[in-house]
């Protein structure tokens, strides 16, 4: 699909979209984007079926008055003749009067009318049954059709309210539609109806033609019978090459034959298999059975007890373990409450995320647009759920495309005519490193399932991902922290050089310095890679995976903005950053000092949207306060520290001063104010 709103690549200039901190919070260009897709998807699809409908109608009605027109000539083959019971009737009157005439008195039996023992012959009723049964798939395909241009009616339909609510109930009228096989109904099953009742008439023609002239049913037969050989081969040629034009409900029929065909083959020799392994088991059971209902049938005796006993069987217990028929009852029950509670309660509708979540990926899988994937991907960063994350991930179109949308959209973007274009490929490229970072970090997957976008990591190894030192004041968060995901994610397959490790963490202090309150996942990440200085500055021979898949689970942990963690990590960090030995290759005093600006700024915002609470808060600024004055820092953070304290103590003050369950914040914040003075 090519559809777009003002394609701002058609232009000179165009600037890369920036990632919302919620979704669709773009300036409406993702959702301008994905409407115009959505309406021509929408119309092409309705389009196309109701010409297809509408060429059904005219044929079957067509079609309907051919066959009620032979239906008419052998209709009254079924029924006896009037005129053979009139003309046995004059027979029988002139044999009367000939015997009144030569003046006899003989008795005349009276025959019974032909109509009393009328039976219509065998291939009359097969020729009236074919017809009448070609003639009712065209009834019924025609019916089905009407119905069919109501159902897209009501699929095209405008509700009213405004356009969030619109865009959103058509989604899930195409999932329904989806959920339900409109497309495949319409699409397949209606025009089999039709051909399926073309091939009975025809077969019924060939039949009342042998009955009447057996040359003319050879001569009618034959090409009836070419062109439903053509009508096959085209199937399996179909089903064969899947890009052959000559496509039909039986080719699609077909392809999913062949799809099927092996897995149940193979699922059916399995269960033969353990069938057969299991039979002498099964035989000696049911054996052990059959005598158990004898004995309580027929009485044995004591030797014949003991034989029976021998072998364990209590035959009322074997009839009902065989049987099952109380835990069957208990089972049909069950199910049967549970499908009349849904069949009243009616099927609960997608919830808002997950229409988000199928709006990205539809609008990938379709659109050849480059602004439209680019403002998709940009929301792809702001998706914050990892239920989210894996719905859109287990959509196996939409990772083909989406990874092949990473290998190729930097050179696509080279094409557009302009003075920066690679400044605008590099820019693409970022996004969608970050998109993959944003998917790596937010799945539960191992690191070596992921073997995809591993590929495509190591292939980006040479591109400049982090965001530029004239460009972080004005990039979001969820950029930055996304493209030092990636850059982590780079680590963990390749050995970084010496020499690049300082300007990586120059630009990991850019980043420190745009820190604002609600970038908690971005302080987090930056803390934690802090507390990696020395793995990363290890310069020990690295395997194939230096830094490994140990350091997955904690870095996804930072990225998610895991509160525990992070006081942990923000601990460690201070420790790292307050080392010496780091001061050369790091700006550790300008990275603490924005660390600890950051936390001066959360310590007084309330954040309970991202789990942080009061504890957390004291917790954090303790275990940081106790690395400070442990070691010699300069006193801008000091200053810093200080600040934090008294934000802390502010924000303490204005929230639980007039609470009274709050008392043991009260002796947290008097042990930590008389160890501080």
């Amino acid at each position: 699909m090519n559809s777009a709103v003002n394609n701002p690549l058609k232009t000179l200039v165009f600037e890369i979209p920036d990632p919302p901190k919620q979704f669709g919070q773009d300036g409406g260009k993702f959702y301008r984007a994905y409407d115009a897709l959505a309406e021509e998807i929408d119309e092409d699809t309705a389009k196309s079926l109701k010409e297809q409908l509408d060429g059904m109608l005219i044929f079957a009605g067509l079609f309907a008055g051919v066959n009620s027109a032979f239906l008419a000539l052998t209709l009254p083959l079924l029924s006896p003749d009037p005129s053979d019971d009139t003309n046995a009737l004059l027979a029988q009157s002139n044999a009367i009067l000939m015997q009144l005439v030569l003046g006899r008195n003989e008795t005349i039996s009276g025959n019974p009318t032909p109509s009393t023992s009328f039976s219509p012959s065998r291939d009359i009723f097969a020729i009236n049954a074919l017809f009448a049964l070609s003639l009712t798939f065209a009834i019924i395909s025609s019916f089905l059709a009407v119905l069919g241009r109501q159902w897209l009616v009501y699929y095209r339909k405008r509700s009213g309210g405004g356009p969030d609510r619109q865009r959103w109930e058509q989604l899930k009228r195409f999932l329904g539609a989806q959920r339900w096989r409109l497309e495949l109904i319409l699409d397949d099953v209606l025009p089999s109806l039709l051909q399926t009742g073309l091939v009975v008439f025809c077969a019924s023609l060939v039949i009342y033609l042998h009955r009447l002239s057996p040359a003319m049913s050879i001569i009618v037969g034959t090409p009836m019978c070419i062109g439903l050989a053509t009508l096959v081969g085209s199937a399996i040629c179909t089903s064969w090459d899947r890009f052959c034009p000559f496509h039909s409900p039986l080719s699609h029929l077909l392809c999913w034959v062949f799809y099927y065909v092996p897995s149940v083959m193979g699922a059916i020799k399995g269960t033969a298999a353990a069938l057969y392994k299991s039979l002498p088991q099964l035989a000696l059971q049911f054996v052990r059975g059959l005598a158990g209902v004898a004995r309580q049938v027929y009485p044995c005796s004591r030797q014949e007890d003991d034989a029976v006993d021998s072998l364990h069987v209590d035959p009322a217990e074997r009839v009902v373990g065989w049987l099952n028929l109380r835990d069957l009852a208990t089972v049909l029950s069950g199910a049967g409450k549970r499908w009349l509670r849904s069949l009243t309660k009616g099927r609960e509708d997608e919830s808002m995320e997950s229409l988000q979540v199928i709006a990205i990926a539809r609008t990938i899988c379709t659109s050849d647009d480059q602004a439209t994937l680019l403002y998709a991907t940009a929301n792809i960063l702001s998706i914050t759920s990892v239920g989210q994350m894996e719905e859109l991930w287990s959509d196996e179109t939409f990772q083909e495309r989406f990874l092949d949308q990473l290998q190729g959209s930097d050179t696509r973007m080279l094409e557009f005519p302009g003075r920066n274009r690679a400044d605008l490929a590099m820019s693409v490229k970022r996004l969608h490193c970050a998109a993959i970072a944003r998917v790596v970090l937010f799945l539960d997957e191992s690191w070596d399932d992921l073997r995809d976008i591993r590929l495509d990591v190591y292939k980006a190894r040479e591109a400049a991902i982090l965001v530029p030192d004239q460009q972080v004041s004005d990039s979001p968060a969820y950029l930055l922290q996304a493209t030092v995901g990636f850059t982590i994610l780079q680590f963990c397959l390749y050995r970084p050089t010496r020499a690049k490790i300082p300007s990586i963490l120059s630009r990991l202090v850019s980043y420190s310095n745009r820190m604002e309150p609600d970038d908690w996942r971005l302080f987090c990440v930056i803390s934690w890679v802090a507390s990696m200085l020395p793995a990363i500055l290890d310069t020990t021979d690295y395997p194939i995976d230096p830094l490994g898949e140990c350091l997955i689970d904690p870095l996804r942990k930072a990225y998610r903005g895991d509160v525990d963690e992070a006081i942990q990590t923000a601990e460690k960090a201070f420790e790292v950053l307050s080392q010496p030995e780091y001061k050369d290759i790091v700006d550790c005093n300008c990275l603490l000092t924005n660390l600890l600006r950051y936390i001066n700024q959360m310590v007084a915002t309330d954040m309970k949207e991202a789990g942080i609470t009061m504890e957390h808060k004291f917790t954090l600024l303790a275990r940081c306060e106790l690395v400070i004055r442990s070691h010699p820092l300069p006193e801008v953070s000091l200053e810093m520290a200080r600040k934090a304290r008294a934000s802390l103590v502010g924000f303490w003050e204005q929230e639980y001063l007039n609470s009274l369950s709050r008392h043991r914040y009260v002796f947290e914040l008097l042990v930590m104010v008389v160890y501080l003075t």
